[in-house]
């Protein structure tokens, strides 16, 4: 995807096995393949590729900029995989570690044999019991 600059203005999407290494890597392979067939659609490049490239823009001009440090923000909670190899749980707990310099409530909670689908998977249960858990502890 990111080989072809082309698609920086295309709607792409995944391939079955691009699928199954980024995002269902954790998981049986047919479940990879049913989920691939129910989620994916093409979608915008041009994220993609800002993200990519987001270390080599300079921070002010960087579409994917954030002000970490803001105290007046709603809870945080960061939610990681410790087999995520899109948002590897080591970029989590570097976000993490940012956002907890703020004010604001930061919490991250962790899923240590999880992949990127973790919301969607097989398990997504566990994962949204967790986060209903917190989101009960922080609105009451």
């Amino acid at each position: 995807m990111l080989r072809n600059p082309a698609n920086r203005k295309r709607a792409v999407s995944l391939t079955a096995a691009q699928f199954r290494s980024s995002f269902a890597n954790a998981l049986p392979e047919d479940e990879s393949a049913r989920l691939h067939d129910e989620w994916t659609i093409p979608g915008p490049g041009r994220p993609l590729f800002q993200a990519a490239f987001a270390n080599a823009t300079p921070k002010a001009r960087a579409a994917t900029a954030v002000d970490t440090g803001k105290a007046d923000r709603a809870p945080l909670l960061i939610v990681s995989g410790g087999a995520d190899r899109t948002a590897p749980d080591s970029v989590s707990r570097a976000a993490y570690k940012m956002y907890g310099k703020s004010a604001a409530v930061t919490e991250l909670r962790q899923f240590p044999d999880r992949g990127h689908s973790l919301t969607v998977d097989s398990g997504w249960s566990e994962v949204a019991q967790a986060v209903l858990e917190w989101l009960r502890r922080w609105t009451g």
